[in-house]
């Protein structure tokens, strides 16, 4: 997985996280996987990403990576969105919210369907 890559997937965990305000199981999760991916550097870039305006954290990292995985293949865009959904499972559930956020980042990547098939599954 490139930089860019380990950036991508820890912003998008951090700003679903943060989406109802992040809790000790999804930090540790978000530790976790950093270790697991030797992104440090990159989780820290997505939690600074996010701290420097809470409110408007979703909706900026929204734009940011709807310019970065537009170019993505398909499968890889699908890949992405199972692998946050997957990790929000890890906690053994998934708000809202959380689901609304995650049908809006599909919606925006034309993967919606495939992500709704995935949940279903």
């Amino acid at each position: 997985m490139t930089s860019e890559e380990k950036r991508v997937f820890l912003l998008l965990k951090a700003v679903i996280y943060h989406y109802h305000g992040l809790d000790e199981a999804e930090k540790r999760d978000m530790d976790t996987v950093s270790t697991e991916l030797s992104a440090k550097e990159e989780l820290a870039w997505a939690l600074d990403f996010v701290a420097k305006d809470y409110i408007t954290a979703f909706d900026r990292a929204r734009e940011f990576l709807n310019h970065i995985i537009g170019d993505y293949p398909k499968p890889q865009r699908v890949e992405l969105i199972n692998m946050v959904w997957q990790s929000n499972n890890v906690k053994g559930y998934v708000t809202e919210m959380e689901a609304t956020a995650m049908l809006k980042l599909a919606r925006d990547w034309n993967v919606e369907r495939e992500l709704i098939d995935l949940v279903l599954k």
